[in-house]
C-alpha cells in the first residue's frame, strides 16, 4: 500500500520533485562530466605512448642527479662514441642515438605554432627513421637546411612541403625548408619539428652528443640486457628497461590527470553540497504542506516506519531520474571541456563503468541523506493532528541551533587558521574540513542572523513600496528556517567566488607592490618558449640606440647542502640592482666559485659571511662554493643567487631565462626600438614595469575566471533553489494569496510582493556569504603573506557586482511563482484547505 502512495506522490507533486531533480543532475553531471573527461583523456595518453619506444629493450641515459630533473637539455648528455662500445655488447640490437630539446614553427602569419608557454610541450627531436612516427609525405631530412614537421603544424600554420619558414630553437632563429609532413598521431596539442641528426645535435644539444640511446634485444630480456649494458657504461649514465621507460612517462601523466580530476571534482563536490542544502529545504517543505495527509495515514494504521519509507521512496525516485539525466549532461560537459583543450580533445569520449556508477551513487545517496531528516520529521506526525484545522510540525529550539552552529564555526575556523599557518604537510584537509564546518556552522546559525539582517534588507522597499513591500518582508521574516535554508545555498557558491576574487585582487596588488620596490632593470627580454632567450639575443639587445647595458639571467636546479633547490644565476651585481637587494652582509663579488644567499636561508642552515656551502649541479659533480653575501629577502629572484660562471661550468646547454636591460640616462632607448630589433624572435617579449604588471594580472585574471567558471555551477543550483522555495511557498500560501486578492491587491502588487521577497532571500545570501568570503580571503592573505602576498585587496567593485547579479538572481527565479500566483482563481485560492 505504501509503494503505490509513494508512486501517487510523485504523480501529484512532479513539478515540484522536477525543481529538485535539477538540483541532483546538475551537481550529477559536473562529476560524471570530469570522470569521463578525465578517463578519456587517460585514453588517449595510453594510446599515444603505446606507439613511442615499443621496440626499446634498454635506455641509456644520464643519472638524474637532481631529484625531479626531467629537463633534458640541462642533464649530462650520452657521447656519440658510446655507440660503438654499446654494438659489441652481446644482445644489443641497433642502438640509436636520440636528441631531444625545444624547436617551434613560426606560421604564415609571424606567429609561433602551438601554445608555448604553460601549454603542450614543442618537442624538437632528430629523425631517426625509428617507428615512433611515419612520413605522411616528403621525404626524411637529410641536410642542415630541411626539416619534417607534424601534419596537424602543417594545419595550423597554413604549411605544405617545399614552404621555407623559421624555426626556433635555442640558438638563432633557423631558415629551412619543409621537406616531409609526419603522422604522428594524436600529440595531444604538442607540436613535433625533426632535423637530421647533426643539425639536430648542433641547434639542440651540442654536436657529437645524444640526449638518449636507445637499443632492442636479439634475444636477452629486458632487465638481463639492462645488467649487461650497465657494466660498459661509464660515471654518470644509467641504464633503465624500455618497460620502465614507459612507465615513468606514463606516471607522470598519470600524477598530472589525477591531480586534474581531484581538482575538478572538489568544484563537483561543492556543487553537490550546494544541491544538498536545495533538496533538504524542498523535502521539508514537501513534509510541512502534507502534514494533514501523513496524520491521516499514520490514523488509518500506517506505522512510523512506513511514512519515512515512503518519503524516503520518493527521494530514491528522484535519486535515480536526476542521475539518470545528469549522467546524460555530465557526457555533453565532458565533450565541452575537450573542446576546450584543443588537439588534445580530438580523441572522443571514453566511457568506463566508473562514471556510471559513481553517478548514481552521488545522486541516489545525497538525496536520499538530504531527504532522511524530513522524513523522520514527518514520520513523528501523531494520528491526532489528522483532526486539527492548525496542524503543523513541532518546530525545535533555537538554542540547541545556535550553540552548535556557533561551535561548528568556530572548530571550523580553527581548523582553517591551523591548515594556513602550519609548515609543511598536506594542509588541503584541514583547510576543506574547516570550510566545511564554517559552513553548516553559519547555515545553522542563519535563521536568527537572518532576522535583523532581512529587516534591514527589506526596510527600504517596505518604506518605498508600500503594501507589496511590508508583505514581502514579513513573509521572508515568517519562516527563519526556511528562508536561511534557501540562501545557504547561495552563500556557499558566492563565499567561495568572492574568495577567489579577494585573493586574486591580492595577488596582483602583491605583485604589483613587489614590481615597485624590487624590479629595478628599465626592461626586461623574456622567451614565450620553453627554450629560454636564444643565443645572440643580447648582442642584438646591446647593439639598439640607448641601451646602456644587458646580462644575462639563468635559472637552474641544484642540490644545495644535500636539498633540492631552484637558484638564479649571472653577473651578481647587475642582478642585485636590477632586483633592488637590500644586502645585509658582505657584498656582489661573488667571483667563480661564489653564492649569495638570503637571511632565511643564511639562518637554517648556520651560513655566514665565508661558509663554505656544497652545490651538487646537474652534471653530477659537487663544488664547495663560498658565500659571499647575504640579502635580505626577494620576491623577485629567490633565496640563492650562484656564480654566472659556477652555472657555465656545470651546465651542458646553458639556457638564458631572461635578459636585464638598464637604459642610457641621457637618449634612453624605447620598448619599441627593443622591441623592432628582436622581430626574427617572435617567442620573445620586451617587458617594462608597467608591461611586466600586465602579464602578471593577465596570468591571475585568467586564474581567478576560471575558478570562477567552476564555481558558477553551485550559483546555478542555489538559483533554481530559490524558484523551488518560492514555488512551493506560493502553494502552501494559496489560501492567503487568494484572501489578499479578495481584499483589493492587484496581480501586479502581487507579483511585485513574490519578487522583493525572492530578492531579499537572495541578497541575504549574498551578504552572508561575500562577508564569508572576504573573511576567508584575509585569513589566505594573512597566512601566505610571507610567500609573497604581502597586500591584502578588496576588490569591492566586483563584490557590488555580485550583489547586484543576486538581486537579478532573485528577479529571475521569482518569475515563474509570481505568475503562478497571479493566475490563481480568487474564489479557489479562499476555498483551498
Amino acid at each position: 500500500m505504501m509503494g503505490k502512495v509513494t508512486l501517487r506522490n510523485l504523480a501529484a507533486h512532479k513539478i515540484r520533485l522536477v525543481l529538485t531533480a535539477v538540483s541532483v543532475i546538475l551537481g550529477v553531471a559536473f562529476v560524471a562530466g570530469t570522470l569521463i573527461f578525465t578517463d578519456s583523456m587517460n585514453k588517449q595518453f595510453d594510446e599515444l605512448f603505446s606507439r613511442v619506444g615499443v621496440n626499446v629493450a634498454v635506455d641509456v641515459r644520464a643519472e638524474k642527479i637532481v631529484d625531479g630533473d626531467d629537463d633534458g637539455m640541462a642533464a649530462q648528455p650520452v657521447p656519440e662514441s658510446l655507440l660503438a662500445t654499446l654494438r659489441g655488447v652481446e644482445g644489443v640490437k641497433n642502438p640509436t642515438g636520440n636528441v631531444n630539446g625545444y624547436a617551434a614553427v613560426v606560421g604564415k602569419d609571424g606567429k609561433v605554432i602551438g601554445t608555448p608557454q604553460n601549454g603542450p610541450p614543442q618537442l624538437g627531436v632528430n629523425w631517426t627513421g625509428g617507428e615512433s612516427y611515419d612520413l605522411a609525405s616528403g621525404r626524411a631530412p637529410q641536410g642542415p637546411g630541411e626539416v619534417v614537421v607534424d601534419q596537424r603544424t602543417a594545419e595550423k600554420g597554413d604549411l605544405s612541403v617545399g614552404d621555407t619558414v623559421r624555426v626556433l630553437t635555442q640558438g638563432p632563429p633557423q631558415r629551412m625548408r619543409i621537406v616531409g609532413l609526419a603522422d604522428a598521431g594524436n600529440l595531444m596539442g604538442a607540436t613535433l619539428t625533426a632535423f637530421d641528426t647533426p643539425t639536430a645535435q648542433r641547434l639542440m644539444l651540442r654536436p657529437g652528443y645524444f640526449s638518449d640511446i636507445e637499443m632492442a634485444s636479439s634475444g636477452p630480456s629486458q632487465a638481463e640486457l639492462r645488467d649487461r649494458v650497465a657494466k660498459v657504461l661509464p660515471d654518470g649514465l644509467e641504464a633503465v628497461t624500455g618497460e620502465k621507460l614507459r612507465e615513468e612517462a606514463k606516471s607522470d601523466i598519470a600524477a598530472m590527470m589525477n591531480f586534474f580530476r581531484t581538482f575538478l571534482l572538489v568544484f563537483a563536490l561543492i556543487s553537490i553540497f550546494v544541491g544538498a542544502f536545495i533538496i533538504f529545504n524542498t523535502f521539508s517543505m514537501l513534509v510541512a504542506q502534507r502534514t494533514r495527509e501523513l496524520a491521516l495515514l499514520r490514523a488509518v494504521g500506517a506505522a512510523r516506519a512506513q511514512v519515512t519509507r515512503a518519503v524516503i521512496g520518493e527521494a530514491v525516485a528522484v535519486g535515480i531520474v536526476g542521475s539518470t539525466l545528469g549522467l546524460l549532461v555530465g557526457a555533453g560537459l565532458a565533450t565541452m571541456l575537450q573542446s576546450q583543450v584543443g588537439d588534445a580533445g580530438d580523441g572522443g569520449l571514453t566511457f568506463t563503468v566508473t562514471p556510471v556508477i559513481w553517478s548514481y551513487v552521488v545522486g541516489v545517496v545525497v538525496t536520499v541523506v538530504s531527504a532522511y531528516f524530513p522524513a523522520r520529521r514527518a514520520a513523528k506526525i501523531p494520528p491526532v493532528a489528522a483532526m486539527r484545522d492548525d496542524v503543523a510540525l513541532p518546530q525545535r529550539s533555537m538554542r540547541i541551533r545556535v550553540a552548535l552552529g556557533s561551535l561548528l564555526t568556530l572548530v571550523g575556523a580553527a581548523l582553517i587558521g591551523v591548515g594556513l599557518t602550519a609548515d609543511g604537510g598536506n594542509a588541503v584537509v584541514p583547510v576543506g574540513a574547516g570550510a566545511f564546518a564554517v559552513f553548516i556552522g553559519v547555515a545553522m546559525l542563519a535563521p536568527v542572523i537572518s532576522v535583523p539582517v532581512l529587516r534591514v534588507l527589506g526596510a527600504p522597499a517596505a518604506r518605498l513600496l508600500g503594501s507589496p513591500g511590508r508583505l514581502a518582508r514579513q513573509n521572508a521574516l515568517r519562516n527563519p528556517r526556511r528562508t536561511a535554508a534557501t540562501a545557504a545555498a547561495l552563500m556557499i557558491g558566492l563565499a567561495l567566488i568572492t574568495t577567489v576574487n579577494v585573493l586574486g585582487a591580492t595577488m596582483r596588488a602583491s605583485v604589483d607592490d613587489q614590481i615597485d620596490s624590487q624590479f629595478g632593470a628599465d626592461y626586461l627580454v623574456s622567451s614565450q618558449g620553453a627554450a629560454g632567450v636564444a643565443a645572440g639575443v643580447e648582442r642584438k639587445v646591446k647593439a639598439v640606440p640607448g641601451v646602456a647595458s644587458a646580462s644575462t639571467v639563468y635559472q637552474g636546479d641544484a642540490k644545495i647542502a644535500g636539498k633540492k633547490a631552484p637558484y638564479v644565476s649571472g653577473d651578481a651585481a647587475v642582478i642585485a640592482k636590477a632586483a633592488k637587494l637590500k644586502i645585509v652582509s658582505g657584498g656582489t663579488a661573488i667571483g667563480p666559485a661564489g653564492i649569495m644567499v638570503d637571511e632565511d636561508s643564511a639562518k637554517k642552515n648556520g651560513w655566514k659571511v665565508g661558509s663554505a656551502v656544497p652545490v651538487t649541479f646537474t652534471d653530477g659533480k659537487t663544488e664547495r662554493l663560498t658565500v659571499a653575501g647575504v640579502f635580505a629577502k626577494s620576491d623577485l629572484i629567490g633565496s640563492r643567487l650562484v656564480s654566472q660562471q659556477a652555472y657555465l661550468r656545470h651546465t651542458v646547454n646553458p639556457t638564458v631565462d631572461a635578459i636585464l636591460v638598464d637604459a642610457a640616462a641621457d637618449n634612453p632607448a624605447s620598448r619599441s626600438a627593443l622591441q623592432t630589433a628582436l622581430s626574427d624572435h617572435p617567442d620573445l617579449e620586451v617587458l617594462d614595469q608597467a608591461a611586466l604588471k600586465e602579464d602578471v594580472r593577465k596570468e591571475v585574471d585568467g586564474f581567478v575566471t576560471f575558478l570562477t567558471i567552476l564555481l558558477v555551477m553551485s550559483v546555478i543550483i542555489a538559483a533554481v533553489g530559490v524558484v523551488n522555495t518560492l514555488a512551493l511557498s506560493v502553494i502552501e500560501r494559496t489560501r492567503e494569496i487568494g484572501l489578499l486578492r479578495a481584499i483589493g491587491i492587484s496581480r501586479r502588487q502581487l507579483r511585485r510582493m513574490i519578487r522583493l521577497e525572492s530578492i531579499m532571500i537572495a541578497l541575504f545570501g549574498a551578504v552572508l556569504g561575500v562577508t564569508i568570503g572576504v573573511a576567508f580571503g584575509a585569513a589566505l592573505q594573512n597566512a601566505l603573506a610571507d610567500k609573497g602576498l604581502g597586500v591584502l585587496a578588496v576588490p569591492y567593485g566586483t563584490i557590488g557586482v555580485y550583489l547586484v547579479v543576486a538581486a537579478v538572481i532573485g528577479v529571475l527565479a521569482a518569475l515563474w511563482p509570481a505568475w503562478r500566483a497571479g493566475r490563481m482563481d480568487v474564489l479557489k485560492a479562499i476555498a483551498t484547505e
